[in-house]
């Protein structure tokens, strides 16, 4: 059996929320989509995500939800955290931290598995070995664990791809988030994994990563402080849509998807 899932781009601020309610029904119709997965730690006007806004985009259509570095931006995350397993903080910060970081969910085409993982190059917060922390978690996973997704959410590319490299064959796909910049290197490994450096962003297209261009570039011209709001205007959806037989866990296809205003 084949299990098809869209994976969607940072989900940038209120512009972003809007993109996904606006096109995500559609283009599961239109990708006869199974399972639908979104980083959605922007959401919050670009910092995090409350468990309203995280209401929000699963009653918008997604199934799972995955965070970032700015996964303690909203305080009232946190109790919400524990209680939804719908949504996952990266697996690798500390053991104590409150919420999951990999999460079996039960969907009408069998089980599905997804994890979240923070980079350390170039990321502020205190994380252990994302390559460590993935190997031990694939080896308590529960047999029924159908396909395993990991949203790789990193500064650097070389360390998604090495990511990439890391989980051939024992994943269904590695795909990137972090830096809201789609990039066109999707391709299947060796051994069947499907991957993607970045998977881009949902967001305001006229806009430096989902911000006003006037404070970001205040920020590069003067070195001075800048609050970074997020832009306005038309709006761009981005992802993936993957294929993956469900009996072997190996990638059919990866292919990107951009909705965006013209």
């Amino acid at each position: 059996m084949k299990m098809r899932i869209l994976f969607i781009g940072d989900v940038v601020g209120a512009p972003g929320r809007g993109a996904v309610a606006r096109w995500l029904p559609a283009l599961k119709q239109k990708h006869a989509i199974d399972v639908t997965i979104l980083n959605a730690e922007n959401a919050a006007a670009g910092r995090g995500i409350t468990a309203a806004l995280a209401e929000e985009l699963f009653s918008a259509g997604a199934d799972g939800i995955t965070l970032g570095d700015h996964v303690w931006d909203q305080k009232d995350l946190i109790p919400y955290l524990s209680k939804e397993p719908r949504i996952l903080r990266p697996a690798n910060l500390p053991p104590s931290t409150p919420g999951r970081g990999c999460a079996t969910l039960e969907t009408p085409r069998g089980p599905v598995t997804i994890i979240s993982l923070l980079g350390r190059v170039f990321m502020g917060l205190p994380a252990d070995c994302p390559f460590r922390v993935v190997d031990a978690l694939l080896s308590s996973l529960p047999k029924a664990h159908g396909p395993v997704l990991v949203d790789m959410h990193a500064e650097a590319t070389s360390e998604k791809v090495a990511m990439g490299w890391h989980l051939d064959g024992r994943v269904s796909a590695v795909v990137g988030s972090h830096t809201h910049v789609q990039t066109a290197d999707e391709t299947l490994l060796p051994k069947g994994t499907a991957y993607l450096t970045d998977l881009g962003m949902t967001g305001p297209t006229e806009s430096v990563i989902g911000r006003t261009v006037e404070s970001v570039l205040l920020k590069f011209r003067t070195g001075m402080p800048s609050k970074f709001d997020v832009a306005t205007g038309a709006v761009v959806l981005q992802g993936a849509v993957i294929e993956v037989r469900t009996e072997t866990g190996k990638a059919l296809s990866i292919a990107r998807i951009q909705e965006k205003d013209a």
